[in-house]
């Protein structure tokens, strides 16, 4: 199956076959069409999950008997980590997040945030490595990671801090809304190519290319 990054909730994941890094998508949760992304590395089979954000059984059915080496969660939002208990008890896996919102998970999960990272910090994936990339804005301590295939284009999983056909959301938060989006203009736009595929917390994926015509469009109209 040609990977296009449509997917379902209840229906089978799509699989993306990179040189040293398979990534699997699947969609959770009727209401709020989560994604949820497994990244497996070729050499070692290790796995680390983005964002363990519901149906802990479906969840824990993918990662099978490989395990799980690490949780990254994105941002605070509770829709991003319902599951993340029910996964980090039955694998025991490390707990990765974003510096600002570290305390607001572990409040709302019962979860200790094992490790809290900011911009310039790494997230291992067997042989592979994610960057991590701090974002501000849809919530204090959002993160993105970016996975640079040595043979292919990036790949940036951005949780809620860009979507297809915009940045996140701010709820009326003026000031929010400015500092996500430079961040998102200057650490994601202003640094990556237009070939870089980037993978949402929810819907459809994109290319920094095919978005990188609005920006001007989206400050202009402050959401």
């Amino acid at each position: 199956m040609t990977y296009t990054g449509d997917v379902t909730v209840g229906g089978a994941p799509q699989v993306r076959e990179l040189s040293g890094l398979t990534i699997t998508k699947v969609a959770v949760d009727e209401k709020m069409a989560n994604n949820a992304y497994f990244l497996t590395c070729k050499a070692t089979g290790d796995q680390v999950l983005v964002d363990a954000a519901d149906a802990a059984d479906t969840l824990l059915t993918v990662i099978g008997d490989a395990g799980l080496t690490t949780v990254v969660t994105t941002h605070q939002h509770w829709d991003h980590h319902r599951a993340l208990a029910t996964v980090v008890e039955a694998t025991g896996a490390e707990v990765v997040a974003g510096e600002p919102d570290a305390d607001a998970i572990t409040e709302q999960t019962g979860v200790a945030v094992a490790r809290r990272v900011t911009d310039g910090d790494s997230v291992a994936v067997g042989d592979c490595t994610l960057e991590v990339i701090r974002i501000t804005g849809h919530t204090p301590g959002s993160i993105c990671l970016l996975y640079r295939d040595p043979e292919g284009h990036p790949h940036l999983f951005t949780g809620d801090s860009l979507f297809p056909g915009g940045v996140g959301g701010t709820f009326g938060d003026a000031e929010a809304f400015k500092t996500l989006v430079e961040d998102v203009d200057t650490k994601l736009f202003g640094t990556l190519p237009d070939d870089t595929w980037f993978y949402p917390g929810h819907g459809s994926d994109s290319t920094l290319g095919e978005q990188r015509p609005h920006v001007a469009e989206w400050r202009e109209r402050g959401w």
